[in-house]
């Protein structure tokens, strides 16, 4: 294996693995910034040692079992400054009594899972909202400062710095690392839902990579999604944000080719969508919606996917419902990427040039101005409307945008039917 191949081994395991072993070394040293930069350090010497050595049989136990001796060579060296010998070897063997099992054995019980207990620390109520969901998408997610500022649609730098202070602010509140009591639940459960459904995001539609998607970045966040839920079954938007992640997870398989080609969502084969996860979808949906008070933003998005999910071929959906639906979340969570989304269903209900007249209304918002599927949403209803040479150049302008490879194809592909089309007329 080459050199090349190795990074890119290490670095797919540690998207994957990263924020388990983030999670395991805070509960150790009750610091989350100290967990993350040793853990960086155990991602160096994967990167220095791999190579040369190969690759292990279980990577991510092994980055765990350095990174934890990493922790652990930290607890011995400051507890040398603060007792005595035989109250150090106490210490330690505590600490080691409290470390989280082996990462093949990862706990699924709400209480003793330390990617929930990672979550809450991030989002704890000492942090700006902003803070928090940016920490736990790079703790919890995995993401880039990059991949974290196109999500929050502003500039990597102002991430970074939103990091590091968000850092900085747990360690010296000594924030514990801990599910908080049930009266305090709901005080934070709104970032955490907001932290769920970024990395849910995230994994369904990759801002940058060779992949679409990243399917295990949707499961966990689906997996923290069920285990709050059961630790709140009286929270309404905790369902509504579970049925939205179930209902889409269930179009997975259905969502690419063999070769890893988007798929999108008129043309997908519906035989292929996941029926015991559209079911679980639709009984989350009705625990979203409480009595006297409705869906919130989350349900709503869950009733709009339902709307695809219970449409048997596309020609079937109901579009008329999915624009009142969107015109509610619209009035609920009002934003750029809402109006937009509601643009290209506007144009499904009433036709391309209701949903380009919205689109084009859109074109001076600065939170759009490089997101990559405001000109796709607009090329395609210019093509829709046979104004191929535009079309061509938003598809193109597009791709310029986007990181991900397969997306950047995609829109490639899409502007060359557009000028394959201007060159047959």
């Amino acid at each position: 294996m080459t050199k090349d191949s190795t990074h890119r081994v290490i670095e797919g395991v540690w998207r994957i693995e990263s924020a388990r072993i983030i999670g395991a070394l805070a509960r150790m040293l009750r610091d989350v910034g100290l967990a993350e930069e040793l853990a960086q350090d155990a991602l160096v010497g994967a990167l220095e040692r791999w190579p040369s050595a190969g690759i292990p049989d279980n990577p991510a136990a092994w980055l765990m079992a350095v990174a934890k001796n990493r922790a652990l060579d930290h607890l011995r060296h400051t507890r040398l400054h603060q007792s005595k010998e035989a109250e150090l070897t106490y210490a330690i063997e505590t600490q080691l009594q409290d470390v989280a099992p082996d990462i093949e054995a990862g706990l699924d019980d709400d209480l003793g899972d330390d990617m929930l207990r990672l979550m809450f620390v991030c989002c704890h109520p000492v942090l700006s909202t902003e803070a928090r969901a940016a920490l736990a998408l790079r703790l919890l997610g995995g993401l880039s400062t990059d991949e974290i500022a196109r999500a929050f649609l502003t500039s990597e730098t102002a991430i970074a710095q939103r990091i590091v202070r968000a850092k900085r602010s747990l360690s010296e509140a000594r924030v514990p690392f801990e599910v908080p009591a049930a009266d305090q639940l709901a005080a934070r459960v709104g970032s955490v839902l907001q932290v769920i459904y970024l990395i849910y995001n995230e994994g369904y539609s990759a801002s940058a990579g060779d992949d679409w998607q990243r399917p295990k970045l949707c499961e966990e966040a689906l997996r923290l999604g069920r285990i709050l839920a059961a630790r709140m079954p009286d929270e309404g938007e905790v369902h509504g944000l579970v049925a939205l992640m179930e209902i889409q997870s269930s179009r997975t398989r259905a969502r690419a080719g063999p070769d890893g080609v988007p798929i999108l969502l008129m043309d997908q084969d519906r035989a292929r969508w996941d029926q015991l996860l559209i079911r679980r979808g639709f009984a989350a949906l009705e625990r979203a919606a409480r009595p006297g008070e409705g869906l919130g933003p989350y349900g709503l998005q869950a009733a709009i996917a339902a709307c695809h999910a219970r449409a048997l071929r596309p020609e079937d959906t109901d579009w008329m419902r999915i624009a009142a639906l969107y015109d509610a979340l619209a009035q609920l969570a009002p934003s750029p990427v809402v109006e937009l989304n509601r643009a290209v269903v506007l144009s499904m209900a009433y036709g391309p040039a209701a949903g380009l007249e919205l689109a084009d209304q859109l074109a001076g918002e600065p939170q759009l101005r490089n997101y990559h599927l405001l000109p796709s949403v607009r090329g395609d209803l210019l093509a829709k409307l046979g104004r191929d040479a535009e079309a061509r150049a938003e598809f193109e302008r597009a791709a310029a945008l986007t990181n991900n490879l397969r997306e950047r194809e995609l829109l490639l592909a899409r502007a060359r039917d557009c000028g394959r089309r201007l060159g047959a007329g």
